[in-house]
């Protein structure tokens, strides 16, 4: 079977910064580690007054086409993941074509284009879709455009304010890939949930506690399904484990219970046996609270053990560097999660090619999808092109007024006519500049 997967990626973070523990926690009465430690989070993005989720998904499609100097006739297929559309009809993937179209010759007449709906998961959807368009033959010797483009806002006050975002990654999915190829097996874990909705609503309803129960139990499932019909997985497999990061807090909680999982009836579970005990077994226990109980009992035990420590500082820890100053991403957020790995690779000097990830995406709702990754030979001349450290480092410090003035802006159904100055020069980029006769969106690329 030819080999599939994806062969350029390209990041563009919203050009705004909130300070979380600087400026965000003083005006909440927080103590800043509730934030850095807790959360695992730094600052959060967001995008300027002319920038939205058009914008974002157009200028990292740019980015990826330029470096590698693609043009249209080359992309045969764009799909744009995000729970942040603004229209019920018309795919965001049309405005960005036809931002795109402004800049270069020809056009995405005979491409095919789409927008997908699944909270985060979607992005990993949509590079499913692409695997599978490409593996069938119908691409005609042409890649697929694959963007995952999100503001994720709360309402001011919700719990979840902290974790907010806004960026786009976009990748380019073909056959051999330069970064990493995809595995044919996927498992998956669904169920259908109430964790985290926005019915007719743009700022979420959250249950937050039985969203970190949800997100924990569907990855399981999924990685149980995976090893139905792939591998039983060992916790040495793999280089780099990237998680759905909506906060590297809740990542947390996935590595340890992964781990737990792959280390079951192995030589590093007789290892940890004289220390402390071995896992719990369900039959053993007169009631499932028991052996609930039991389980986080020495789930406290294992996170402790050097073993763990010395796995997930290896495995999971570097894939959390990026979603810690930007926030949560929602379809792009696995996706940074990969990049982050590959960028501490890179810098480490590790050895990837022929290492394997293991990428696990969830979207509330709910669904989990784990699949295996394989790293390419182009993967380091990749990863290095990017130029996300400039872009971080080029934010715009918000205070905490020109923050609320910010949401203010991007909060789709306020009445009040908000006027505010942009707080970055835009150059060599799309920007938003205002509504067209139908009350669509219009766009302009600045020089």
């Amino acid at each position: 079977m030819t080999a599939v997967g994806i062969d350029a990626i390209e990041i563009w973070t919203g050009k705004l910064m909130l300070d979380l523990p600087n400026t965000f926690a003083p005006v909440k009465g927080d103590d800043p580690e509730k934030y850095t430690k807790g959360l695992g989070l730094y600052a959060s993005s967001f995008p300027d007054t002319y920038e939205d989720i058009v914008t974002m998904g157009a200028n990292a499609a740019k980015q990826l086409m330029d470096r590698h100097d693609l043009k249209p006739a080359d992309i045969g297929r764009i799909d744009v993941a995000t729970e942040s559309a603004f229209d019920h009809s018309k795919p965001v993937s049309t405005y960005i074509a036809g931002c795109l179209e402004q800049v270069y010759e020809g056009d995405f007449r005979h491409a095919n284009k789409g927008e997908r709906k699944f909270a985060c998961v979607a992005g990993t959807q949509s590079i499913d879709d692409a695997y599978n368009w490409i593996q069938a033959g119908r691409n005609r010797g042409r890649a697929a455009l694959v963007i995952a483009t999100d503001t994720a806002l709360y309402a001011r006050g919700d719990p979840g304010e902290a974790t907010q975002g806004a960026g786009a990654v976009a990748m380019l999915i073909d056959e051999d890939p330069s970064v990493v190829e995809l595995s044919t097996e996927q498992g998956y874990g669904s169920m259908d949930e109430t964790d985290f909705l926005k019915p007719n609503q743009q700022f979420p309803s959250v249950d937050g506690k039985r969203s970190m129960q949800v997100y924990l139990a569907r990855m399981r499932e999924a990685l149980e399904d995976f090893e139905s019909v792939a591998w039983d997985t060992h916790p040495d497999d793999f280089a780099y484990i990237p998680f759905h990061t909506p906060f590297p807090g809740m990542v947390r909680k996935a590595g340890l219970l992964g781990f737990r999982h792959m280390i079951r009836d192995t030589e590093i579970e007789d290892e940890l046996e004289g220390e402390i005990g071995r896992q719990p077994r369900e039959p053993d226990f007169e009631t499932r609270e028991d052996y609930e109980a039991a389980i986080r009992d020495h789930m406290d035990d294992l996170k402790r053990t050097d073993q763990y420590r010395a796995w997930y500082d290896a495995t999971i820890e570097p894939t959390l560097e990026l979603s810690s100053t930007v926030g949560n991403w929602y379809t792009g957020s696995v996706h940074i999660a990969r990049v982050s790995a590959l960028r501490h690779g890179a810098e480490t000097g590790a050895d990837l090619v022929g290492s394997k990830l293991l990428v696990g995406s969830y979207g509330s709702g709910a669904q989990a999808e784990i699949h295996a990754e394989t790293v390419q030979d182009g993967w380091k001349d990749e990863i290095e092109g990017l130029n996300i450290d400039e872009q971080l480092d080029a934010r715009y410090d918000l205070s905490w007024g020109e923050y609320e003035l910010v949401h203010d802006v991007h909060e789709y159904d306020k009445e009040t006519d908000i006027d505010v100055e942009e707080f970055t020069p835009p150059s060599e980029e799309f920007v938003f500049t205002g509504w067209g006769r139908m009350n669509e969106r219009r766009y302009e690329y600045v020089e």
